[in-house]
């Protein structure tokens, strides 16, 4: 298993695909970001997923920041 991000994102294989996680949680970094692009206030996802913590949400919007700075787009 990797960690990624004061261990607040896992990355395993046996969870969810290898797909980016909240750390002892199923919920996918994927759909909190997708939630926030949608419009949800921090307190709505947390709504949503009650497993998820204020920590949980920045985390996963660090993570996503750091995935987009490590990727180059081909015009």
């Amino acid at each position: 298993m990797q960690t990624w991000l004061s261990n607040q994102i896992a990355l395993d294989p046996a969870i969810c695909h290898g797909k980016p996680v909240v750390r002892g949680t199923r919920v996918l970094v994927a759909n909190v970001v997708g939630a926030i692009a949608a419009g949800q206030s921090h307190q709505e996802i947390l709504e949503d997923y009650p497993a998820l913590t204020e920590a949980g949400i920045r985390a996963c919007l660090e993570f996503a920041g750091e995935l987009t700075a490590m990727e180059t787009v081909e015009a």
